[in-house]
Order: structure tokens, then sequence, then C-alpha cells
């Protein structure tokens, strides 16, 4: 084999694998991103999850990427090892649907004229055709992903025929046929298709080229079996990669497709060539073509699905026992733990995990404010260091979920994913802030208490009053971004301007009630701290409504909203201004 042919063979795979990547994207998204939300909802059973395993498998045409989704899905505690085990299942049987697609890649060859119609440089030219028509000329992202579709189809099955004619030659060679009827050894097939695969990270992709060798009239039965053994245990090493962060479960999901094609391997492999040796199949010795391949790969992983799915629970105790629970392995929260890396390929799960996410700090501040007020009336130490120790845990969210929103970022998000992501990376540092503000009227109330305050009846009243609205802005605005209600948004500014108004007014009276010596000047420090905590709380709230309404509109512009808002929505903001204005009037302070 020359260097023109061993460059031809090298482009030939690079088109192969660039066509089998483009169209399983254009497949996944002409999906709507459904199936990773579909399957692990839909996955209750073991015999729905090895469904839907094969289902989704066979749409985005890689039982790598299944598997690695359900590690993600695993550790993040959204599915069991259990369900998880039968969609791995049916990941490996799914696979094999893309041997049958290069069989495409043989049709019409060396027949009448209209069957050459059908041959592959027509089928290719006129899929390529109109998946350029579709991509270039429709603005309908639908039909450009079905173009894209079209596209990668063309591009792999052009591969494939580069591949196929510079392997041609091959044929005459007495080296290259002398090396494959060394891979007649079991053993040594396998490691072959295992570390080819190990290479390409693609099962898919390893198929490919044995069906591309096929054309040399040089692969039989007894080299192709075991090479495609090889190729099924080799295909287990990106699902192995993708769980070296995860946890234990991860850990266990992953290493189970690996258990599951070294069982399968080890199992049908000793039975058929046990067998063999006394039986000597006349079909060992048989020419493979393309569909003979792609054949004996479904065959062979149809039946490892078979022997292996009654065996769910002994694969579920084999892992068990190999990957043992850990008791840190639990000290993540929950809702921290589902932002798993592994999601930012899909954009449906990862923006319903971090909505999770966000609504579970955004209810934890909440939870620390109300704490802090309460320290006011009865001071606890066990309660301000719960509200310390609560606030390294919103730190954290915060932290994560910045960086898995600006990852996610870089996927190709729709219009409405993309506002999602940006509602809540403009959110999350002011329910943050929020909780910070928490943590410093805690401290203000330790102060308080440590020095024996005692602030004035009225200066109390005053407070009891902003207080209550500070609770209600803080929850209604909650109430509005988790429900993502704009309505209830709009709500929000006016009661903000209330609780200025209220600070301002508060502020003035306190500052008479110090001048008159009703009130010290160590009591005016703190009293101001609390207000000036209170009007910030106020601040976050209105930030984080205009966000959502200034995203929902397209035009995300925070201080054009605030001058708006007051024009636009004129008679409903005076109205709300009022009401709010009236719940909250000092003059009802007694």
């Amino acid at each position: 084999m020359d260097i023109a042919n061993v460059i031809a063979l090298l482009g030939g795979i690079s088109l192969f694998l660039f066509g089998m990547l483009v169209m399983g994207n254009g497949l996944k998204k002409v999906a709507g991103n459904q199936l990773e939300t579909v399957l692990y909802k839909l996955s209750s059973t073991p015999l729905k999850g090895v469904l839907l395993g094969t289902g989704v498998t066979t749409v985005i045409q890689s039982s790598s990427a299944t598997s690695v989704m359900v590690v993600g899905f695993v550790n993040a505690g959204m599915m069991k090892v259990k369900q998880a085990i039968g969609v791995v299942l049916g990941a490996i049987l799914g696979t094999s649907i893309t041997g049958w697609i290069i069989c495409l890649s043989n049709v019409g060859e060396g027949g009448a004229s209209w069957v050459r119609l059908l041959s592959t440089s027509s089928l290719t030219g006129m899929v390529a055709v109109a998946g350029i028509v579709l991509r270039m000329f429709c603005k309908n992202s639908a039909k450009q992903h079905v173009g894209d579709i079209l596209l990668g189809f063309a591009v792999l099955m052009t591969g494939m025929t580069a591949m196929s004619a510079a392997v041609s030659p091959l044929k005459e060679s007495q080296l290259f046929l002398q090396t494959l009827v060394s891979f007649k050894n079991p053993l040594l097939g396998i490691l072959v298709g295992c570390a080819i695969t190990c290479v390409l990270q693609s099962a898919s992709a390893t198929i490919g080229i044995l069906q591309a060798l096929s054309v040399t009239d040089a692969i039989t039965f007894d080299i192709a079996l075991p090479i495609i053994m090889g190729i099924a245990i080799g295909a287990a090493v990106p699902v192995l990669l993708s769980a070296l962060s995860a946890n234990v479960s991860g850990k266990r999901v992953a290493f189970v497709y690996l258990i599951i094609d070294v069982l399968g391997v080890v199992i049908w492999g000793t039975l058929f060539y046990t067998v063999n040796l006394f039986a000597h199949f006349p079909i060992m010795g048989k020419t493979m073509g393309m569909v003979g391949v792609s054949l004996i790969n479904t065959i062979f992983r149809l039946a490892i699905v078979l022997v292996l799915a009654p065996m769910m629970n002994t694969l579920e105790k084999i892992v068990a026992f190999l990957f043992k629970e850990k008791q840190d392995d639990t000290a993540e929260t929950e809702e921290i733990a589902r932002l798993d890396e592994r999601f930012v390929g899909h954009p449906t799960i990862a923006i319903e995990q971090g909505n999770i996410a966000v609504y579970s700090m955004a209810k934890k501040a909440q939870e620390n404010l109300s704490r802090s007020i309460r320290l006011f009336d009865v001071f606890s130490k066990e309660l301000y260091d719960s509200i310390a120790a609560k606030e390294q845990v919103i730190d954290k969210y915060e932290d994560k979920l910045g960086t898995f929103l600006v990852k996610l970022t870089r996927s190709e998000l729709s219009k409405e994913q993309s506002h999602d992501v940006f509602k809540i990376l403009h959110t999350i540092g002011d329910i943050e802030r929020i909780a910070d503000h928490a943590v410093n009227l805690s401290n203000t109330a330790k102060e308080i208490t440590e020095k024996k305050l005692v602030l004035s009846k009225k200066a109390c009243d005053e407070l009891r009053v902003l207080t209550e609205a500070v609770e209600e802005i803080v929850e209604n605005t909650f109430a509005a971004f988790t429900a993502g209600s704009i309505a209830k948004a709009k709500k929000i500014e006016p009661l903000e301007q209330v609780i200025d108004m209220l600070c301002d007014t508060i502020k003035a009276n306190h500052i008479l009630r110090v001048q008159s010596g009703n009130c010290s000047l160590e009591h005016g420090f703190v009293f101001n701290d609390i207000l000036t905590n209170y009007e910030r709380i106020a601040d976050h709230c209105s930030n984080i409504a205009a966000a959502m309404i200034e995203i929902d509109h397209d035009n995300f512009d925070t201080h054009a909203y605030l001058y708006g808002l007051k024009t636009e929505y004129g008679s409903q903001f005076v109205e709300a201004y009022t009401a709010y204005s009236q719940k909250y009037a000092l003059e009802n302070v007694q």
C-alpha cells in the first residue's frame, strides 16, 4: 500500500468520522433536544430503559454519548444505577444501526443503469445537494438541522467511499492477507478490535473501517467476529474516561458498560468457540461483505442484551461490590450535584438542572433572611451559626452555577434556551448578595445582643413595618422568578420604591430620636446597618425582576426598564405603589 493510498485512507477516515458527528448532532437537534429528557424521565423500568437506550442511541448514533449522558444522570442523583444499566444495555444494541447506514454506500454498484442512479456517488450527490439547499436557503432552524443531517450523511458516504477505494489494492497484498489471517486467533482479534476502538473512541467508526476493508474480499467470518468482540469492549473507554470525576454511583454505571461487554464476549465467545471445536461451523471461512459485518455486529450485540438483561440485579451487585460508598459522597447537596458538566452538551437537561439549583439557592437565601430576622427577637448562637454555615452552601451554589452556565453558553442554544440561561446568570449574583445581607443582619443582631442595646419602642415599631415589607418583596420576587411570571415581576418595583421611601423616612425619624436623647449614637449605628441591609435587599429584588422582564423583551437594560416602567405601565405602577404605601404606612404604627 503506497503513501498515496495511506493518505487517501486517512482522509477517508477523517471525512467518515466528521460525517458521523455532523449527522448525529443534526439528528439530535431535529429531535428538539428532548431525547435526554425523555431518557431520564421514562426509564423507570428495566425494559423501558433498554428500549429507550436503544432508541436514543439509534438517533444520536453513539452508545458512548448515551452512556456518558446516563453517567451524568446517576452522578446527579436523577437516575438509579439499576435504571441506568437498562439504558446502557439498550445503547450497546442501538449503536449497531450505524453499520446498516454504512451499507447504503454499496447500493446500486454494478447494477442496471436505472439502479446506478441509487449508487453511492449518485445517492451522495443528491443528498448533498438537498442538504446544502436546506442549510443555506431555509430560515427555519428545523429545516437547517435536516440539512445538517443530509450533509453529514453525504460526508460520511464520501469518507466511506474514499476508505474503500484506498484499501481496495490491499487484496493483492500478501502481507495484508497474512496479517488478517492472524486475526483468526480470537484473542488477537479481540485485542486489535479493542485497541483501534480505544484510539478512535467510537465503535461505529471502527465497524465502518472493518466494513471498508471488506471490499478486499479478505474479511471472513472467523476474522470479523473476534474484531467485533474487541470493538464492543473498546467502546467502554470513552464512558470510563467520563466517569473519572463522577461520584461512586457514576463510576458504577461507567464500569457496568465495560462489565457488560466483557461478560458478553466471555459468555458468547466461550460458547461459540467451544461448540465450533466439535461442530466446525461452515460459516467460519465465509467471506463477509458490508452487510455481513453489520449483521454479525447486530446479532452479537443483541445476544449480549438477551443474556444479560435478566441479570441486572446481579450486575448492580457486582459494581456495588467493586465501588463502595464513602462517607463524603453525600456531602454535596443534591441540587449542586445535578450541575454535572456532562449535561453541557445537552441544553434541555442542563437548563432544567440549572433551574432546580437556582430555585434551591433562592429558597436557602430566603430561609437565611428569615433566620436573621428571628435573631432580633431572640438571639440564639445555634441559629446564628446555622446562618453562617448555610451562607457557605449558597456561595457554592453561585460558584458552581456560574461555571456551569458559562460553559453552557458555548453550546448551540435556541432563543428560548438562551433566555433561560441568561436569566439564571443575571440572577444568581443578586440571590447571593441577598444571602450576604442576611449574614450582615445576623451580625448586627449579635452586636445588639452582646452590647445589650435596647431600641426605643418607636424604632422597633418602625422596623417591624419595614421588615414585613422586605419579607414580602423577597417572597414575591422569588415566587415570580420560580414561576417565570412576568406579571408578578412587574409588581416588584413599586414595592421596592415604597421600601426606599420607608428607609429614608425611618432614617430621618431615628436621627431626631438620637438628637432628642431617646436613642444613643451607638443605637444609631446598628439601626442604620439594619436599614442599609434592608434597602440593599430590596434593590437586589428589583434587579431580579428587571432582569426577568428585560430578557423576556430581548433587551437587557435595567436602567431603561426602570425609567420606562412608570410610563409604559403607568396606571398599574401607580396603583401598586399606592396599595403598598397604604399597607406599610408608618402613620399606622401605634
